[in-house]
Order: structure tokens, then sequence, then C-alpha cells
């Protein structure tokens, strides 16, 4: 099932199953139900068996003609780097050296985007970059989960861009400044819940820069697997309904090319992942314009 977050016009955020082209509105008549997606994915299926109840004979809408926006708000962002060996080839002009363990870092959440939502370029630097991630995305609490079972606590998987400022990011102790500019995680375009998907590591990301692909690989090449990312942080954190966990992106960055083609203001993002979908927009010189309706900032 592909769950939505949506509006219509300028109204408030809604609930929707995506069916091909359309959304079906599922809680038109139940104003008093959550429509935050996060808030049904710890029911499971009983959750699913219900929405998809309501879907008979409520109203759809073209996608056309609706705002798509995160599909989770979540309480964490929490980002793997340096989990593709073809990454970690491409940028070892800049230092980076395989890592005994998992390397992890915030992006805060005030940066979640909708997912074609314009992507802020900030003024203080011109080394903006992309990255295509698959995110993970948590359905139901969970501490010390062991790897055979990390899988049981995945809700459903999105999209996400991590947008980096590399100089920023190069300059700190950590990667989180340059990773959390506001509008710099997008996700989307919806949740696909994880029953949809029968093995998250045979999935090919790809990312277009305007037009152009940049970034074409397998989840399948990833260093440290989604079992062992999940087993590794509920080991130091509980994980929530709704946190997400993006889980690295392969060769083809800005920063890896030589010379770097850094984005610039105009340009447009693409990433896919089938059976997904994709995210897409374009990155603006000017962050205040940039910021997405229901930011932190509103």
């Amino acid at each position: 099932m592909k769950l939505a977050s949506f509006s219509v016009a300028s109204g408030p955020p809604r609930l929707g199953i995506v069916i091909d082209d359309e959304v079906v509105d599922v809680l038109h008549d139940l104003p008093h139900l959550s429509v935050d997606i996060a808030a049904w994915l710890p029911a499971g299926d009983d959750a699913l068996r219900f929405l998809a109840m309501r879907s008979n004979g409520a109203p759809r809408l073209s996608l056309d003609g609706i705002k798509l926006h995160a599909p989770v708000r979540p309480s964490k962002l929490l980002a793997i780097g340096a989990n593709y060996q073809c990454h970690l080839d491409e940028v070892a002009h800049l230092g980076l050296k395989p890592a005994s363990r998992q390397i992890w870092f915030n992006k805060q959440i005030s940066c979640v985007n909708d997912p074609f939502a314009p992507i802020s370029i900030p003024d203080c630097s011109q080394e903006i970059d992309y990255e295509g991630e698959l995110a993970v995305v948590i359905g139901r609490r969970a501490r010390n989960v062991v790897m055979r079972d990390a899988m049981t606590v995945v809700g459903g998987y999105t999209i996400c861009n991590d947008v980096s400022v590399r100089d920023v990011q190069m300059s700190s102790p950590t990667h989180t400044l340059g990773k959390s500019f506001d509008t710099h995680g997008p996700l989307g375009p919806w949740l696909v819940t994880a029953d949809e998907i029968r093995d998250p590591q045979a999935l090919v990301i790809k990312t277009f820069v305007n037009g152009e692909l940049r970034q074409e690989a397998s989840t399948a090449t990833m260093i440290h697997s989604i079992a062992a990312q999940i087993a590794e942080l509920s080991a130091i954190m509980t994980l929530e309904p709704g946190d997400v966990i993006s889980t690295g992106t392969p060769a083809g960055t800005a920063a890896g090319m030589q010379p770097p083609r850094w984005l610039i203001s105009g340009d447009r993002v693409r990433i896919e992942i089938a059976p997904i979908g994709h995210i897409e927009a374009p990155f603006v010189q000017n962050s205040n314009a940039a910021l997405p309706a229901g930011s932190a900032r509103d």
C-alpha cells in the first residue's frame, strides 16, 4: 500500500492511499481520526486492512490536482555515511576512508521537505550536493533489536535526498551542520508499506540532474545492510514509529567528480527508486522562499 500525506489547495493535510494516478481520501468523513501516517504504523496489518476497507467508495482525486507532503514528520532523521564502497572510492581524494563501524549523523528534523518543493541553496556556500538514498521508516517502537528481527520493526520505505553543503560538512567535526539546512531533507513521494517490497536490498537507486543520470546502483551493494543499521541504532536509542533512517548514497555525487559539479540555482534533481516512485525538485538561491508549508518556521 502507498500511503500519502496530501492537501488540496491550501487545505489541511489528509491521509490517502495512492492507486495508479489517483489518491483515495480514505478519512474524508472521519475528521476525528489522525491523518499522521506514523500514528497508523504500530497497528500493522490491522491498520492497513481498515484503510483498505475505507478505500471502497471513498473520493478519489487526481495526483495532478493535489499537493504531496513528506509522508512522515519524524522525531529522528538519522543517516549513515560511507555505506557504499563505490561512493567511498569516488571521494577518496577527500581523505574519507572506510570505518570499522557504522558512521551515523543526524539531519535535524527541521530540514524535512516535501517531495516536490523547492530546495534552498544557502548564501553561505556554493558547494551544494545531492545524495539519492533509500529511506526506511520505523513502524513500531524498537529498542535492542537483534539483526534477525530487525526487519519486523520496519513500517515502510520512502526516498530521501540527503542534500549536503559540503564545505560546511567538511569544516565541522561532525556532518550534522552540513546536512541540516532548512529544506535539505526531502522525503517522499509517499510511504510504501513494508509488505509491498519483497527485498529492500534489491532496489535500484537512480539520481538525475537536469535529466542527466548521475547515480545508479543497487541497494544490494550497501556495506551495512538495513537490518544491521537498525540493530546498531536500536542498541543505542529507542526508535519510534515514523523515525527515518536514510541508508546511504552510492557513487555519482557532485563531490565525487573531478572537478566537482556543484548544484546551482535552477538545477533540478530527480531521484527514482522502483517500485516506490520518484521525488524531484528545483534548487533555488533563497532560503526563505523555499520553505514548505508546515515547516518549522511556520
